[in-house]
C-alpha cells in the first residue's frame, strides 16, 4: 500500500479545505506514492517520535499537530523542529498532519470529549457558512451537547477530572446554577467564549484560556480549561480507530511516546 492511498482516506474524513488558513495540514514530508510499511499515530511530532518510527518499522507518522507550523529558515541544531525533519528526510520517513480540519467535523477532535461525558444531541458550536462534510453535516468550530440530566457544578467540575484523568483543571467561579448545556472545544477555544454564551450554554471547556479570557464569563456560565494537551488526549486513538476501520490488515500503531511539554507540581 502506498502513503498516498492512507493520506488519501485520511482526508475523506477529514478534507484539507476544512482547516483555518493559519494552518498547515497535510502531507509535510514524504512521497505519496512511496510503499507504506507501517502507520505511526501520535499528538505531537518530535525527535522521539521519529526515533520510535524507526524502530518500529514505520515509515509514516500521522500526527494532530503539524511539526512544520512556521517557515524554517535554518535546518541547524537550534531548533528542535529542524532537528525532527531532517531526521524524517534522513530515514525516508513521511510526516502528515490531520490538524483543525479534523477539528472542523463532528465525528473529530471534540467528538473524544463528548464521548466521555455522554453529550447528546451534539452540533458544531459556530458553524462555517456554506461548509458541510459528505453527509451533510454542517463543519465549524467546537460542539455543543446536552447532558443526560442537570448536575450540580462542584460535581461536574469533579466528574471532568475522572473522566479526562486530571490533576488540575481552571475554571471560572461557580455561577450556582444547574449545568445542562456544555461546549466543548479540544485544543485553544478562547475565540469561541462569545458563541457559548449568545448560545445560552452553561458551560464552556476548552484550553489556553488567559486570565482575562476568564473575565469574558461575566457570570454566564462556566469557564473550564482543562489544558492542551488533555483536551487532545485522545486523538492519535481517533486516528487508530478510523485508520483500522479502513484498512483492517494494515499496521497502524499508538506512539507511546510522551510529548506533553508541560509538567505541573503538585
Amino acid at each position: 500500500m502506498q502513503i498516498g492511498q492512507i493520506t488519501r482516506e485520511l482526508e475523506n474524513w477529514a478534507p484539507l479545505h476544512f482547516q483555518e488558513d493559519y494552518d498547515n495540514c497535510g502531507l509535510l514530508v514524504g512521497n505519496p506514492e512511496t510503499n507504506c510499511t507501517g502507520v505511526l499515530c501520535s499528538l505531537d511530532c518530535t525527535e522521539a517520535v521519529i526515533e520510535e518510527a524507526i524502530e518500529k518499522g514505520c515509515n509514516l507518522i500521522v500526527s494532530h499537530h503539524p511539526i512544520i507550523f512556521k517557515g524554517i529558515k535554518q535546518f541547524n541544531e537550534n531548533s528542535y523542529v529542524a532537528r525532527t525533519v531532517r531526521k524524517a528526510i534522513q530515514h525516508n520517513i513521511a510526516l502528515y498532519a490531520i490538524h483543525t480540519n479534523l477539528d472542523s467535523i463532528l465525528n473529530g477532535v471534540n467528538k473524544t470529549l463528548a464521548d466521555r461525558l455522554h453529550l447528546e444531541n451534539r452540533q458544531i458550536l459556530a458553524p462555517k457558512p456554506g461548509l458541510f462534510d459528505q453527509n451533510g453535516t454542517p463543519v465549524g468550530s467546537g460542539l455543543k451537547g446536552e447532558l443526560p440530566l442537570e448536575t450540580d457544578e462542584a460535581e461536574f467540575l469533579n466528574w471532568i477530572k475522572e473522566k479526562f484523568n486530571l490533576t488540575v483543571l481552571k475554571h471560572t467561579p461557580l455561577t450556582g446554577k444547574p449545568l445542562k448545556n456544555i461546549g466543548l472545544c479540544g485544543g485553544s477555544g478562547s475565540f469561541l467564549i462569545g458563541a457559548a454564551k449568545a448560545q445560552q450554554l452553561d458551560c464552556f471547556i476548552t484550553s489556553d484560556l488567559k486570565y482575562h479570557d476568564f473575565f469574558e464569563a461575566d457570570g454566564q456560565l462556566l469557564l473550564v480549561d482543562i489544558g492542551h494537551g488533555e483536551s487532545e488526549q485522545w486523538v492519535s486513538e481517533l486516528i487508530i480507530a478510523h485508520l483500522t476501520g479502513k484498512f483492517p490488515t494494515f499496521a497502524v500503531l499508538q506512539s507511546l511516546v510522551c510529548t506533553q511539554p508541560i509538567t505541573y507540581f503538585k
